[in-house]
């Protein structure tokens, strides 16, 4: 693991485990960003640093009992949060299809525009479906709203679900 060398820690790479266990921090890590910053699939990979500790990494069969609870906390945060935020856009009356021409232009936004792009994007999509679908800017404008509340909401229950996930990993470095 870590040796003291004088004043200074230095960690031991060659050692297997202590690799391993730092590579699936990092990738947990970059999840946790991923999410933040929605660029790359944040849950997953969180799910991925916790399935790579546990396949590879050194302890016991309590590193199973990590990615079980790691793998239910994903998995249910993936159903709440497309159905939780989904159900209020429903009761808001912001259809699917608004939804989705966000989703399109928020791609395009995101290779057009650097780092914003995906946000400036998709609320202009909402914007511009509710516009042609309302007829009136006045009344595109709560449903855009209504969708980006709903946005927000999906990304504090994905971030909820790695930070969790994230959490159960720790208790597992430190009790198996």
């Amino acid at each position: 693991m870590a040796r003291r060398c004088g004043r200074v820690y230095r960690v031991d790479l060659t050692d297997t485990g202590t690799a391993i266990t730092i590579g699936a921090g990092a990738l947990m890590a970059v999840g946790v960003i991923g999410i933040i910053v929605p660029i790359l699939p944040g849950l997953l990979l969180c799910w991925l640093g916790v399935l790579l500790w546990a396949v590879f990494g050194e302890g016991g069969g309590g590193r199973w009992v990590v990615l079980a609870i790691a793998t239910a906390v994903a998995l249910t945060g993936v159903v709440i949060k497309y159905a939780w935020p989904g159900r209020n856009l429903k009761r808001t009356g912001v259809p699917t299809r608004t939804v989705v021409a966000g989703g399109l232009l928020g791609l395009i936004g995101f290779f057009v525009i650097p780092v914003v792009g995906l946000i400036v994007g998709f609320i202009l999509g909402v914007f511009l479906a509710e516009r042609a679908r309302l007829g009136e800017t006045n009344l595109a404008w709560p449903s855009t709203k209504s969708a980006l509340k709903a946005v927000g909401l999906s990304m504090l229950i994905e971030l909820g679900a790695a930070l969790t996930m994230v959490a159960v990993w720790i208790v597992g470095l430190v009790t198996v």
